[in-house]
């Protein structure tokens, strides 16, 4: 028997970023009667600051989220209160309660589980299947549990996934996964089906800069939230909520925030690096460099936006440079480049190479020195944390 008690949203991570995000508009709709229910967080590592932030979840109480920023030349300083979490789970010591709620309660699944989420553990095996066993180690593994028993005990019960976590089409790339995960394990063909075509797998992109964790539970964020969902027959949403966008073009989106964006933050961290620059220098502090800052702006203008010219996207993409360049001189935001500079080496394989492969096909005369050089930069002033 299921736990009739159980949200219908269930989220893997606890971090400031889904608390300032997905868990926010989750609470906002929740005033106006717009959402689904309420959110069950699972803590899936078992880093102290992760037990610490469940701990504090767990007690049901509301949390502070604290927006400050400019937007559209206005000064912006809200304090929010957050409450949509109702369950904080530490998955190794409550999985059987996790599985018995997941059966049949839950509606949605929200993930944002970092760089190394998707990573899968040779000690995970079918064994963990076993009504007894206990948690699998990675998240596609656990995750695959979960659904495996949805399939045995309510197969028709609909259930939409969002994973959050910064991959082109992380929806395709997490239902692939476990696919390949399920073939591993023998699980047959029947269940691929399940998997394939009765859950739904969102693509999705979210874009906040949460910079900074409030003490033991909340956030400080910017004004500034997008959470873009592509389109598909059959999707239930978390909420409603203003800045959940429906689209038909996702990587439309993905496009200027890959390649404008993160692109600029992972320079910024790339000059950090090799500059030997300030130990805590934040993001907005990068800014006021006028040469650092000169340096961005050309980086954007002479080898960013003409791709976007290319594609017949300049005029948004100019718009949205505009909107970031406001937004990494948020003088409120502490967004420190060495958080940035984690696994560094991976986020320029995947914010900087993409749009030099881009370039090559949509504008092959474009030279993009700044780019190349970055990308084959290897040896540091110092280490990234």
């Amino acid at each position: 028997m299921s736990d009739k008690s159980f949200p219908p949203i269930l989220q893997f991570g606890t971090s400031r970023f889904l608390q300032a995000h997905v868990d926010l508009f989750v609470s906002q709709a929740l005033e106006r009667g717009a959402a689904l229910g309420t959110i069950a967080v699972v803590q899936s590592t078992d880093s102290p600051a992760s037990s610490a932030r469940t701990t504090a979840l767990a007690s049901g109480m509301p949390y502070r989220v604290l927006i400050q920023g400019v937007d559209n030349g206005q000064l912006i300083e809200q304090n929010l209160s957050a409450s949509a979490i109702s369950h904080a789970l530490h998955a190794a010591e409550q999985w059987p309660a996790l599985r018995l709620g997941f059966v049949e309660q839950v509606k949605v699944v929200v993930s944002n589980t970092g760089d190394r989420g998707y990573q899968l553990d040779a000690q995970d095996t079918p064994a963990l299947l076993a009504e007894d066993a206990p948690a699998p180690i990675s998240f596609p593994a656990k995750l695959l549990v979960l659904l495996h028993d949805r399939w045995q005990h309510n197969p028709r019960a609909p259930l939409s996934l969002f994973p959050c976590e910064l991959v082109a089409r992380n929806g395709d790339v997490l239902r692939d996964l476990l696919i390949d995960l399920a073939r591993h394990w023998a699980l047959g063909s029947a269940f691929e089906t399940y998997l394939t075509h009765h859950c739904r797998w969102a693509n999705s992109l979210v874009d906040r800069i949460v910079s900074q964790a409030l003490e033991p539970v909340g956030a400080v964020a910017e004004p500034y939230a997008l959470w873009a969902i592509e389109r598909q027959a059959g999707l239930i949403l978390p909420c409603s909520h203003e800045a959940i966008v429906l689209t038909d073009d996702l990587d439309h989106y993905e496009r200027l925030k890959l390649f404008t964006l993160n692109l600029g933050h992972s320079y910024l961290a790339e000059r950090w690096l090799s500059d030997a620059r300030p130990e805590n220098e934040t993001v907005y502090q990068a800014m006021q460099s006028p040469a650092l800052r000169a340096d961005l702006e050309a980086l954007w203008a002479n080898e960013v936006l003409p791709v976007f010219a290319a594609l017949g996207q300049f005029d948004a993409a100019q718009r949205y440079v505009d909107s970031v360049r406001e937004r990494f001189a948020n003088p409120f935001l502490q967004h420190r480049l060495a958080d940035i500079a984690s696994n560094h080496k991976d986020k320029k394989k995947r914010r900087l190479l993409p749009l030099v492969e881009l370039a090559a096909q949509v504008a092959p005369n474009l030279e993009q020195p700044m780019l190349r050089a970055a990308l084959h930069a290897v040896c540091h002033s110092r280490s990234a944390p």
